[in-house]
């Protein structure tokens, strides 16, 4: 294992003293010659990587001694399960020993012979001039030194880069973005191959495009923690394509730039395998293109899910349990494309305590229908709501079937605040006409100022806080919000 504490270069040190067969050899023993040297050091000239045996040695190495050499090092790798085919083309050190120091370098940080024959060119890497520099300013940069071997494993190419003209400028480039510094290790770590990026390439023409469409550039570093690989993903051919698509579908620029800044996973979503054939499959199964748009914006995973299998099950589970038909159920997914997703168990819980209230299996599935949201509610919620409704309001159960929204409201901030108003004027009303507007609006409704015929407004903006299970999902109450705005704050709530 690797110790927590010293610098790279006492552990290198360490390993040649403990793990080289050849250390009690003084000719052997520090090969490098290196003597308190910093791990960035860069000269080579004072403190050469191979150590010069004698003077009789000469000054060039010829090339039948660089031949046989080289076949007793390939004979060492094969004599500890390491296949050096791949090394033909690679410049080798002129003896075993150095070899072996690198092989068991690699071996202590963690990789295995099998990770090494994976990429076996990291064993052209000097231990002292590649690894432990590279190692050293990934450990500076946020990534723990336990996670290193992993690291490399992954990406093994890190090896051979250069910090200050290859790392550095990567770094220096997420910073630039709003990536937090303490997130730098984490972004590499999920994505290692940014690393190997040129900065004036695909990352800086897919942030520029992104911000383009109306992502606020301040959103791009959360975006970039959150899923590094877009700064990977072409713009002519992923990125642009799937944007142009869902604005096709009537997504305005506007409410998925607010998308991709909440969720950057979107853009990996491939385009022709998955989001084309579930925006397919959601209109075979009903769902009318008009409301394709706030379906995703409602539910934008919609258009990366295993979509055909969670349809037709909550399909036939709505049909079987529920009494809703597809047609119904089509309806139900226009509202609330997050039933796909929800589970079964937690559907009933609400179905069957509606049922328990002595409301009919054919007053519940309209219900449902209508009002969707009845099925993520929280039962205990439904209760306090239901005793409010029967023991101080005293209504028919049949207003709760023409208005089921009434469960989706707080009962603690609206349902009794604005019930106990009504009370004190003497006024009576549908639950509809006092519950289903803002608070301004009621004001003006109490003092006859504004007067209106009943109308239940859009489906998808009923109810106060809906609390899905694991979720709490806010609904504003603000009467100036433009269409976009609505549409956005469903995207972003739920």
């Amino acid at each position: 294992m690797i110790k927590k504490t010293g610098s790279w270069h006492h552990f290198w040190m360490e390993s040649q003293t403990l793990q080289n067969p050849c250390a009690s050899n003084p000719r052997t023993q520090n090969p490098f010659g290196v003597l308190g040297v910093s791990p960035y050091s860069t000269q080579s000239s004072k403190f050469p990587e191979y150590q010069m045996p004698s003077v009789t040695w000469g000054v060039v190495q010829g090339k039948k001694e660089k031949l046989v050499n080289r076949v007793k090092i390939c004979d060492y790798l094969k004599s500890v399960g390491i296949i050096p085919d791949e090394l033909e083309s690679l410049e080798l050190p002129s003896t075993i020993e150095v070899m072996s120091e690198r092989v068991e370098f690699l071996q202590k940080l963690g990789l295995t012979i099998d990770d090494i024959n994976e990429y076996p060119l990291m064993l052209g890497c000097s231990v002292r001039k590649n690894i432990i520099p590279v190692l050293g300013y990934l450990e500076k940069i946020g990534i723990a030194r336990s996670n290193l071997g992993e690291f490399v494993r992954n990406y093994p190419q890190v090896l051979h880069a250069s910090v200050v003209v290859e790392l550095a400028p990567v770094v220096k480039f997420l910073r630039g973005l709003d990536v937090e510094k303490q997130d730098i290790g984490y972004v590499l770590q999920k994505y290692p191959e940014l690393l190997g990026f040129k900065l004036e390439g695909t990352m800086s023409t897919s942030v520029a495009y992104l911000v383009s469409i109306g992502v606020n550039p301040r959103d791009i570093g959360p975006m970039v923690t959150q899923y590094p690989y877009f700064l990977g993903l072409r713009v002519g051919t992923m990125i642009k394509p799937l944007v142009d698509y869902l604005v096709s579908l009537g997504l305005p620029k506007k409410i998925l730039a607010r998308m991709l800044e909440k969720r950057a996973y979107i853009l990996g979503y491939n385009l022709e395998e998955t989001v084309k054939p579930n925006i397919d499959c959601l209109i075979s199964f009903g769902i009318r293109r008009e409301f394709l748009a706030s379906a995703i914006a409602q539910f934008p995973q919609i258009l990366g899910l295993p979509l055909k299998a969670k349809l037709s099950s909550q399909q036939y589970f709505f049909n079987l349990k529920l009494k809703i038909d597809p047609e119904g159920f089509a309806r139900v997914i226009e509202k609330m494309p997050q039933i796909v997703s929800l589970n079964q168990h937690v559907i009933l819980k609400s179905v069957e305590f509606l049922l328990g209230r002595g409301i009919s299996s054919e007053d519940v599935a309209t219900m449902v229908v209508k009002c969707p949201q009845l099925v993520a509610l929280r039962v205990e919620r439904m209760k306090n709501s239901y005793y409010f409704f029967k023991s101080e309001m005293g209504r028919p159960l049949k207003e709760l079937v023409e208005f089921p929204e009434y469960f989706t409201y707080s009962l603690e901030s609206r349902i009794k605040p604005r019930y106990q108003k009504l009370q004190s004027k003497g006024i009576r009303s549908s639950l509809n006409w006092f519950l289903n507007c803002s608070d301004q609006r009621f004001e003006e409704r109490l003092q006859g100022n504004y007067i209106e015929s009943e109308s239940l407004g859009p489906s998808f903006c009923m109810g106060g806080k809906l609390e899905l299970p694991g979720n709490e999902i806010e609904s504003d109450e603000e009467e100036d919000e433009s269409d976009e705005e609505v549409l956005y704050r469903r995207t972003v709530s739920l």
